[in-house]
């Protein structure tokens, strides 16, 4: 069910994103103890996004949602950046990242490690590839719990 939700508000929130100039970045539907949140994260293709993207987002999305009702139960609706570490999450966000700072985080140790750190060199449907010291690593996506960017590279 979530799935359905997240692609019904895709379609409602994506339009909207690009008009009032942002992206959108991921969309999360998820149980926090006994509530509902329906979480948009949202960018900016240029710049940063603040609380005011946010509110405007907000503010944006109460007609189409209670108009369209793509959600059974009640929750709550809340719009945020991607933040520091943003995490890369579909196929696009990795690509974007390319020859980027990123950090992988894999289920299963290699080389006694399972965080690592380095230069996105590339990725496929089965594998991502990364540049740490010199060297190039290859990861299995099937083995990957976490990538996300880098942001604190050069700060």
């Amino acid at each position: 069910m979530s799935k359905n939700v997240i692609e019904a508000v895709w379609e409602i929130a994506e339009p909207i994103c690009k008009d009032l100039g942002l992206v959108l970045w991921d969309i999360r539907f998820l149980k926090e103890g006994p509530d509902w949140k329906l979480r948009l994260i949202i960018d900016r293709e240029e710049g940063y996004v603040d609380i005011n993207d946010c509110v405007e987002l907000s503010r944006a999305m109460d007609k189409p949602l209670d108009e369209l009702d793509p959600i059974e139960q009640s929750y709550s609706l809340q719009v945020q950046s991607p933040g520091i570490e943003r995490e890369l999450v579909r196929d696009w966000h990795i690509e974007k990242y390319i020859e980027k700072p990123v950090i992988l985080k894999s289920h299963k140790a290699v080389g006694g490690r399972k965080e690592f750190k380095g230069i996105l060199k590339s990725c496929d449907k089965e594998k991502i590839v990364i540049a740490i010291e010199g060297e190039t690593k290859d990861f299995d996506r099937k083995t990957i719990y976490r990538i996300a960017a880098d942001d604190f590279e050069g700060i």
